[in-house]
C-alpha cells in the first residue's frame, strides 16, 4: 500500500484526501503506462464525479491518452467494457460504500481485473513529475454513455425470464439505479424500486447494502419473493427473503456454490466458520484470503477457482465476471429462484457462528495495532475459543478505525470478548505512544 493508494484503490474525503490535483496527477500518471492510449472512465452519482472525472482526463488528454468516457455506470460496467472495447485501463470514479463527501478512483487493466499493488505504487511515484506532449499529439475526448448498452445485453444474456417473480431493488442512490430497473423490467419480473436518486447527496445514505433494512421492510409490505440492495458503484449486494430476513454475502456463496455444485470456494478471514464447516459436509472446501475483493480475486485466478467473495456483498463468479458485480448476482439469485421453484428461505440451510463487529475510531490504528497490550489479549482469546470460535482484529483499509470481529459457538462468550477489545483499544488509543 502507498501514500495514495489503499485496500481498494484512491479513496477518501473530497477536499481532503481526494481532490482534482490528486486526480489530474493520477491521470497523468496513468497515461505513461498506457501502451494503445485509450482509456475508458465512469462514476457513480457522487456530486463530486464529475471535477474528478474531467481531472483525472485532462491529467490523461495532457499526455496523448484518448478518453471515453461512458457517464454514470456501475463499477463492473466499467471492468467489463475496459476489455471488451480494448482499452489499456479502465477508471471507476467512485468510493464504493462511503458516505457522499467521498469519493475514490478504482483502476482495471486491460483484462478487467484491477491493477496490482504493484503498478498502484509505479502510478504513484510519478505523481510528482508532470508529463506532457506536443499540442498536435494531445488526446481526444469522447463522450459514449450508449456503450453501456453492450454491459446491459451481456447481462441479459446470462439471465432467464423471471415472469411472475416479484422482486424490490435498492438500489442506495448510486450507479445501479438507472440499470437495475431496466434490466429486471426487461426480464418481466414484477420490479419495486427505492432509493434510486442520482443527485449524488444521498448515495449510501440509511439505504443500500450498507442499510438494507428499508429494502426488507418493503419486501414484507408487498409480499415479494426477494430484496436486492446494492452500494453506491454496484459492486455489492446484501438481499433478502420473502419473510424479510437478511441474505449476506455469506450466504449468497453458500446458494451459489450449492448451484453450481463448487468444490472450492474463496472467502476472507471475515467469513463466517459456519459457512466453512456447510462446505466441508458437502466435501467442498472454503480458502481464505485478506479482506479486500482483490484478494478474493487473485486466489481465484491463481488456483482456476471459480466463485469466491466477502461476507459485505462482494461476490465474483469468475465464469462471467472480472470483479464483484451486484446486477449480475442479483439476477443469478432471481434465476436461481425461478429455476428451483423454492423460497430463498429454504435455499440458506446451514447454521452461522455468532458472530460480533465492532468499529473502533482511533488516532493511529498502526500504533493500536502494534500494541504488546493488544496482541497478548487477542493471544489469550484465541487459546480461549480454540476450535469453538475465531478473534480478527484488523485496520481499515479506507478509514482510521480498528475492526474488531469475534465469533464463537456462544454468543454471549463472541459478544463479551468483542467488548472487552473494544475498551482496551479506546484506552490504548488515549495513551500516549
Amino acid at each position: 500500500m502507498g501514500i495514495y493508494f489503499g485496500t481498494d484503490g484512491l479513496r477518501g474525503i473530497y477536499g481532503e484526501e481526494i481532490t482534482p490535483s490528486i486526480a489530474f496527477k493520477c491521470g497523468n500518471s496513468l497515461s505513461r503506462f498506457c501502451e494503445n492510449k485509450k482509456v475508458l472512465i465512469g462514476k457513480d452519482t457522487r456530486v463530486t464525479g464529475d471535477i474528478l472525472a474531467l481531472s483525472l482526463i485532462n491529467g490523461l488528454m495532457q499526455n496523448g491518452v484518448n478518453c471515453i468516457d461512458v457517464g454514470l455506470v456501475s463499477t463492473p460496467a466499467v471492468a467489463y467494457l475496459t476489455k471488451k472495447e480494448g482499452c489499456d485501463f479502465g477508471v471507476m470514479i467512485s468510493a464504493s460504500h462511503n458516505p457522499p463527501c467521498y469519493n475514490g478512483i478504482k483502476i482495471f487493466g486491460s483484462d478487467g481485473y484491477k491493477i496490482s499493488e504493484q503498478l498502484e505504487n509505479n502510478i504513484e511515484r510519478k505523481f510528482m513529475f508532470q508529463s506532457s506532449v506536443p499540442f498536435n499529439k494531445i488526446g481526444r475526448y469522447y463522450f459514449c454513455p450508449d456503450l453501456i448498452k453492450k454491459y446491459l445485453n451481456y447481462c441479459y444474456l446470462l439471465s432467464d425470464n423471471l415472469d411472475g417473480l416479484k422482486v424490490v431493488i435498492d438500489c442506495g442512490n448510486g450507479a445501479c439505479s438507472q440499470l437495475a430497473k431496466k434490466i429486471f423490467k426487461d426480464k418481466r419480473a414484477k420490479v419495486y424500486i427505492i432509493n434510486d436518486k442520482t443527485d449524488g447527496l444521498s448515495i449510501n445514505e440509511d439505504c443500500g447494502a450498507l442499510y438494507p433494512s428499508s429494502m426488507a421492510k418493503v419486501v414484507c409490505q408487498k409480499g415479494a419473493d426477494i430484496g436486492i440492495s446494492f452500494d453506491g458503484d454496484g459492486d455489492r449486494i446484501i438481499a433478502c427473503d420473502e419473510s424479510g430476513n437478511l441474505i449476506d454475502g455469506d450466504d449468497i456463496l453458500f446458494i451459489l456454490s450449492n448451484f453450481y455444485n463448487c468444490k472450492d470456494v474463496v472467502g476472507t478471514t471475515m467469513t463466517n466458520k459456519g459457512l466453512e464447516n456447510a462446505l466441508v459436509k458437502k466435501n467442498a472446501s472454503l480458502i481464505r484470503a485478506d479482506v479486500g475483493d482483490k484478494y478474493v480475486i487473485e486466489i481465484m485466478k491463481n488456483k482456476n477457482i471459480s466463485l469466491g467473495g466477502e461476507p459485505s456483498g462482494h461476490i465474483i463468479i469468475g465464469k462471467t465476471s472480472t470483479t464483484g458485480d451486484g446486477l449480475l448476482v442479483g439476477l443469478t439469485l432471481a434465476n436461481i429462484l425461478k429455476k428451483s421453484g423454492k423460497k430463498l428461505s429454504k435455499l440458506v440451510c446451514y447454521k452461522k457462528f455468532p458472530q460480533i463487529n465492532i468499529n473502533v475510531e482511533v488516532f493511529d490504528k498502526y500504533r493500536i495495532l502494534n500494541s504488546d497490550k493488544l496482541s497478548s489479549e487477542i493471544l489469550s482469546l484465541q487459546q480461549l475459543f480454540g476450535s469453538d470460535g475465531r478473534v480478527l482484529v484488523r485496520a481499515s483499509g479506507t478509514e482510521n478505525k480498528i475492526r474488531i470481529m469475534c465469533e464463537h459457538k456462544s454468543k454471549n462468550i463472541a459478544s463479551r470478548s468483542a467488548q472487552n477489545l473494544e475498551n482496551l483499544i479506546k484506552k490504548i488509543n488515549v495513551e500516549k505512544g
